[in-house]
């Protein structure tokens, strides 16, 4: 008896809840979740499939333009105008050494490479075969009581770095055409003791230019 009044029990609670959703077929309007009897005398909730709509989003697509840009119109420049080139100053032309300035008749007829001093003028030239080949150069002969001589001498030999015992002092590129004188690399401003004082240029080119035999003639 217990057995059939649960059993009517539980079938009028069955109708009550199907009664109540509103819905003969067992699901709700909204989709919510609908409580079914179970064999084994519970309840079991289904949840009802929930479905979103899909969503699109579509952005729209961006489009730059920039505005073609204007290059501005060029300045006029001003420019000053260039000064014309310089002329190309031409070589000075050094007028040719007449021989006939030269007072050393007897080194101008004379063979071979030859000297020329001329003590008053203080001037000596090298000559061959009648000509001027270097010179004039400025030379300073003896002192007053260490003159130089004059005359027509011969070169007797050549010392590159002579140093005189006599005054104790250096002679370089002597060339003797006398016992005890010489051309050689001295002072311009002081007088010698009867050598021919040459700058270094030109002592060096009368040391490589003289040989021994050479004419070296001495006018007053």
């Amino acid at each position: 008896m217990k057995k059939f009044l649960v059993g009517v029990t539980a079938l009028a609670t069955a109708l009550v809840l199907t009664a109540c959703s509103g819905n003969s077929g067992g699901g709700t309007p909204g989709g919510g979740a609908v409580a079914q009897g179970d064999p084994a005398g519970g309840t079991t909730t289904t949840s009802a499939p929930s479905t979103s709509a899909p969503s699109t989003s579509s952005a729209a697509p961006t489009t730059s333009s920039q505005p073609p840009s204007s290059s501005s119109t060029p300045k006029p420049t001003s420019s000053k105008p260039k000064p014309p080139p310089k002329p190309t100053p031409k070589p000075e032309v050094k007028p040719a050494v007449n021989a006939a300035d030269v007072p050393c008749k007897a080194a101008l007829a004379s063979p071979g490479v030859s000297a020329c001093v001329d003590l008053s003028a203080l001037k000596t030239w090298l000559l061959q075969d009648g000509k001027v080949i270097y010179g004039p150069v400025k030379q300073l002969p003896g002192k007053k009581g260490h003159a130089t001589p004059t005359g027509v001498f011969h070169v007797s030999n050549k010392v590159k770095n002579y140093h005189s015992k006599a005054f104790d002092a250096p002679m370089p590129n002597s060339v003797f055409f006398l016992p005890g004188i010489a051309f050689h690399t001295g002072s311009l401003s002081v007088y010698s003791h009867g050598c021919i004082h040459l700058a270094a240029a030109a002592s060096q080119k009368y040391f490589t230019t003289l040989q021994s035999g050479d004419v070296v003639q001495v006018v007053a």
